[in-house]
């Protein structure tokens, strides 16, 4: 069963401590039940803040850093050391400053790397599928049931996601190609409307076999956004309003951004 809650936080800094408290908490239950954890991240002031947070924390170390698997939800194509790139500020912000393994990270392509954009996303939808397989043996051989279909994906614990005052998630925009796609895990575009142009992003059927998705967003620029989307929008027009944890969708969001949600969803918050 879905559930969705929202929780609306004073301002951004409590929402970004918030947001880290709960990723330390969640991390470290899914490794005390199957030994290891799987985040996926993408980029944004919120999502770099809540990393930055984490890293700052006390409880940082409970986690067990050294079995947490890094991927993106998207990337900005550019060269690998561009700050303007997810990695790079998520590195400064977190990934450098923990002990993580690095073939635990897996970073999308650059253009030292690759031609374009779409040769890029053809590498990362490559990489997902091989991390996929290489799960799903495992689970077969330490489960006795009826083999299923291999997914392209592998097991997304929890999915952090930046809202853009248009209610772009990922690099889905609105009423482009990408948010449309629902035949390919990955898709490379190169018309971007915000710079850089070129870009890889998860599409929505990659980005929804997220165990728990989480879109964090603070400041009144998102509340029209944040208000359209929990109204439950059209998500070509409304890219946040069609990404949805397998279990479990959280809105953490600040006063702010919480201007024009709906008063009916409006509870009291619950951790």
């Amino acid at each position: 069963m879905q559930v969705r809650r929202i929780n609306i936080h004073p301002d951004s800094t409590v929402l970004a401590a918030a947001a880290a408290a709960r990723l330390i908490t969640r991390l470290v239950d899914t490794q005390n039940q199957r030994g290891e954890a799987t985040v996926a991240l993408t980029g944004g002031a919120m999502v770099n803040a809540t990393l930055t947070a984490v890293g700052n924390s006390p409880a940082c170390q409970a986690v067990n850093w050294s079995k947490v698997n890094f991927w993106w939800g998207d990337e900005r194509f550019l060269a690998p050391d561009d700050p303007q790139r997810h990695d790079v500020q998520a590195d400064e912000a977190l990934l450098h400053r923990i002990d993580v393994e690095p073939d635990r990270i897996h970073r999308g392509g650059s253009t030292a790397d690759f031609a374009d954009a779409e040769s890029a996303a053809e590498h990362y939808a490559q990489q997902l599928a091989e991390a996929a397989a290489m799960e799903y043996a495992q689970e077969e051989q330490e489960d006795d049931g009826v083999p299923g279909d291999v997914p392209a994906v592998p097991h997304l614990d929890v999915l952090l996601l930046g809202l853009g005052p248009d209610a772009h998630v990922a690099s889905l925009f609105p009423e482009m190609s990408a948010v449309r796609i629902e035949d390919r895990m990955v898709v490379g575009v190169s018309d971007f409307p915000t710079p850089p142009p070129s870009r890889i992003s998860m599409t929505r059927p990659a980005l929804n076999t997220a165990t728990e998705a989480w879109i964090i967003a603070a400041g009144d620029d998102k509340a029209a956004a944040v208000g359209l989307a929990l109204a439950g929008a059209n998500p070509i027009q409304v890219p946040a309003a069609g990404v949805n944890g397998t279990d479990y969708t959280l809105w953490l969001i600040d006063q702010d951004a919480a201007a024009k949600v709906p008063q009916n969803l409006i509870v009291p918050a619950l951790w």
